[in-house]
C-alpha cells in the first residue's frame, strides 16, 4: 500500500519549484478539472479543495466538472481526448486509472497509454461501516452474521470496479464469507441507502462519511488501513478487529491527456506540489480525513504501475466483472 514515508519531502518540492520557475506563466485560461464522479463524494470534495487552492495561487479559474458513468470511464475518456494544452485534466480515484482496464471486457480508453501521470493529491482511509440496524457491533460480529445468513447482507460500493467494490471483495474473500455486491452511481447515493437500511454494510473513504459516522447515522466498524485514521482514533484497523493482514486505501491522483509537453506536465506538479505545501490546504484535507500525497510525474506513474499489478491480482481471485 501507499507509503507515506516521503510525503511532501523537502526534495521533491524544491525540485518540482525548480521546474515551475523555469516555465512560463500558465494557466492563463480557464482550467477544467473533470472528476469523473457525481458530486458529493469523496473525490469531488478533495478536487474542489484543490480546485479553490489552485485558483488562489494562479489567479486563474480552475473549474471541477462532474462526468460520471460506467465508473469513471466517460470522464477519463473525455480528459484522454481532450487537447493536450493543460486545460483540461482528470481528478480521479483509482478505478479510472489503475483497476477498470482489467474489470471491463471494452475500453474506451487505455489508462498507461493515454493519460499523463502528473501528481497525487491525497490518500484517504478507506473505513468499514455498517446500517444502524444491523445486529453486528464490531467485525468479528459482522462475520459471524455473515457466515450464519449467507448471500442476505449487501454491501455497497460507488460502482463496479471502485476501491471500495474491491474492499469489500477483498473482506469476502479473506472472512470466508457470502455477501451481495450492489453497485452505486457514486458514494452518496449508497451512503443513503446505508443510513436507511437497503443496504447492510458498506466500505467508503472517510472524507465522505465522516459526518454520517460523528452524527451516529452509521456504525463505523473498522478502517481497511494499516493504521488507525487521526479523525477516528478509537475506530480499529481491520489487523485489530480481528482480520490481519487485510488493508486497502483510497487515494485521488491528477493525470491529463499523453499528448501533454513535458513542461506543460512538470508546472501542473509544482503547482500542485506548492498548493499541498500551504498549511491552509493541508488543514483542510486534515478536516476531511484526508493526507496530501508527495508524488508527481515518474514517481506518480511508478506508483500507479504497482497499483494496476496488486489490484489486477485481486479482480482475477474474486471474479469481478464490470460492463
Amino acid at each position: 500500500m501507499i507509503d507515506r514515508r516521503g510525503l511532501l519531502a523537502a526534495a521533491l518540492a524544491a525540485g518540482a519549484i525548480r521546474s515551475a520557475a523555469a516555465q512560463p506563466a500558465w494557466p492563463d485560461r480557464p482550467v477544467r478539472v473533470v472528476v469523473p464522479f457525481p458530486p458529493g463524494g469523496s473525490n469531488d470534495i478533495v478536487a474542489r479543495l484543490l480546485c479553490e487552492a489552485l485558483r488562489e495561487r494562479t489567479g486563474q479559474p480552475w473549474i471541477v466538472e462532474n462526468r460520471s458513468g460506467a465508473g469513471g470511464n466517460i470522464g477519463a475518456d473525455a480528459v484522454a481526448k481532450a487537447a493536450p494544452d493543460g486545460t483540461t485534466l482528470l481528478l480521479t480515484a483509482p478505478g479510472p486509472l489503475t483497476t477498470n482496464n482489467a474489470l471491463f471486457a471494452s475500453m474506451p480508453y487505455v489508462a498507461a497509454r493515454d493519460l499523463a501521470p502528473l501528481a497525487l493529491v491525497a490518500t484517504v482511509p478507506i473505513v468499514l461501516m455498517t446500517g444502524p440496524d444491523l445486529a453486528a457491533r464490531n467485525v468479528r460480529e459482522l462475520i459471524a452474521l455473515a457466515k450464519a445468513q449467507p448471500g442476505k447482507i449487501a454491501f455497497g460500493s460507488s460502482g463496479n470496479g471502485s476501491t471500495n467494490h474491491l474492499a469489500g471483495e477483498l473482506f469476502r474473500s479473506m472472512a470466508g464469507i457470502e455477501i451481495v455486491h450492489v453497485p452505486y452511481r457514486g458514494a452518496a447515493p449508497a451512503m443513503t441507502d446505508l443510513v436507511g437500511g437497503q443496504i447492510g454494510m458498506l466500505f467508503d473513504n472517510l472524507p465522505a462519511v465522516l459526518p454520517q459516522v460523528r452524527d451516529g447515522r452509521v456504525r463505523a466498524l473498522a478502517v481497511a488501513g494499516a493504521r488507525r485514521a487521526d479523525a477516528l482514533p478509537d475506530v480499529p484497523t481491520m489487523a485489530e478487529a480481528g482480520l490481519p493482514g487485510f488493508e486497502a486505501e483510497a487515494w485521488f491522483g491528477l493525470v491529463g491527456p499523453a499528448g501533454m509537453a513535458a513542461p506543460l506536465r512538470a508546472r501542473v506538479a509544482a503547482l500542485v506540489t506548492e498548493a499541498l505545501a500551504n498549511p491552509g490546504l493541508r488543514a483542510k484535507l486534515a478536516g476531511t480525513g484526508a493526507e496530501p500525497g508527495a508524488l508527481v510525474g515518474e514517481g506518480f506513474g511508478e506508483f500507479l504501475a504497482r497499483e494496476r499489478k496488486t489490484w489486477s491480482r485481486v479482480i482475477e481471485a474474486s471474479g469481478a466483472r464490470a460492463g
